[in-house]
């Protein structure tokens, strides 16, 4: 089944997903084996593999590694047009609808066009918006860009719905890698109650309670990046 194919019935069935995030910045091909060892057992469905900064050579190894040492999906999270490998299951090929600085709404996916153009990874267009989370992230430094307001959540939803009226497939709500407050359970609700695709969730989520709330409010995919990279026995410390 293709990955989306997949997300899309997991959408339709409530069934929760989730992922975890690994930033090559951080991660060498050599740590797979005993980051992916940390996985088993555990409800992780998904890797996503990005950073917003990253810009090294060991992209394509990394993503090897880890596709065989956790038999999961892995998908492209790029912060950067360059952040891209066939070694990937798929690509969330990311519009940052949440800014108005051209670089990321379509700039960045025009110079990844030629490379994906024949590309036999899976590419899922996704509406990238970033909420504020009580500290300046790294995609808000990069990317020139304001994050939406925390409490305005018929703003986020409105543009969560313009997303999808333009083709997207997925919308992704993000806080920020570090943030200091996740995106409000309120605003995942009423984004989901808004939107007929999948709904991904990130940033500021640091238990399995907010793991399971994000869920609960209407998140298909949840997101775990930091509190994972900061304690690998995340999931067997609960």
């Amino acid at each position: 089944m293709k990955v989306y194919d997949s997300l899309f019935t997991a959408y339709q069935n409530q069934q929760p997903l989730l992922a975890v995030l690994i930033d090559p910045e951080k991660t060498q091909p050599e740590q797979a084996v005993a980051l992916c060892a940390q996985l088993k057992e555990t409800p992780v469905t998904h890797l996503l593999v990005g950073g917003s900064t990253f810009q090294g050579p060991h992209l394509a190894a990394l993503v090897l590694q880890l596709k065989k040492a956790s038999g999961l999906p892995v998908l492209l999270f790029p912060g950067d047009y360059a952040q891209i490998t066939e070694a990937a299951d798929g690509i969330l090929f990311l519009s940052l609808l949440s800014g108005r600085n051209p670089e990321y709404l379509i700039e960045q996916q025009v110079k990844a066009a030629p490379l994906l153009h024949h590309s036999n990874l899976e590419i899922l267009p996704t509406g990238y918006l970033l909420i504020e989370s009580g500290a300046e992230t790294a995609v808000q430094r990069v990317s020139g860009t304001l994050p939406l307001a925390r409490n305005n959540f018929q703003h986020a939803a409105m543009t969560a719905l313009a997303g999808q009226l333009l083709g997207k497939k997925l919308i992704y709500l993000e806080a920020g890698s570090g943030a200091q407050h996740a995106v409000p359970l309120e605003m995942i609700t009423t984004v989901a109650q808004t939107l007929a695709i999948p709904l991904i969730v990130g940033g500021g989520i640091r238990s399995m309670a907010q793991i399971q709330a994000a869920h609960q409010a209407g998140a298909t995919l949840v997101v775990i990046g930091t509190a994972f990279e900061e304690n690998p026995h995340f999931f067997s410390a609960l």
